[in-house]
């Protein structure tokens, strides 16, 4: 299940959007602006049981934080892969993530 949250005005939204399309998985459309609210795409993430998102790490450290909150993390560890492009990821950026989603590597 793959989310597309990327406005179709930048690259990434491409495979977003045709990826999954190509190779049979599912594909959950965030609501125009979803893209810049960390609670609504945890909202989805869980509800959908999203298992692919990109982020840029600006996005990225708002989506960790929120997660880091309280419970809302605990419907996220169905993400298997997280995307990460478009500016430098810091090592403590990702660290972060692996301590809020539970099946990552």
């Amino acid at each position: 299940m793959v989310l597309q949250k990327t406005p179709v005005s930048f690259d990434v939204s491409v495979w977003e959007l045709f990826w999954p399309l190509m190779v049979g998985a599912r594909l959950v459309v965030a609501d125009p602006g979803g893209h810049r609210d960390p609670v609504y795409l945890v909202g989805v993430i869980e509800r959908w049981g999203v298992s692919v998102v990109h982020f840029v790490p600006s996005m990225l450290e708002v989506f960790v934080g929120e997660l880091s909150v309280g419970e809302l993390g605990v419907g996220c560890s169905g993400l298997r892969r997280v995307f990460v492009s478009g500016e430098g990821l810091s090592s403590v950026l990702a660290g972060g993530l692996r301590g809020c989603v539970v099946r990552s590597w």
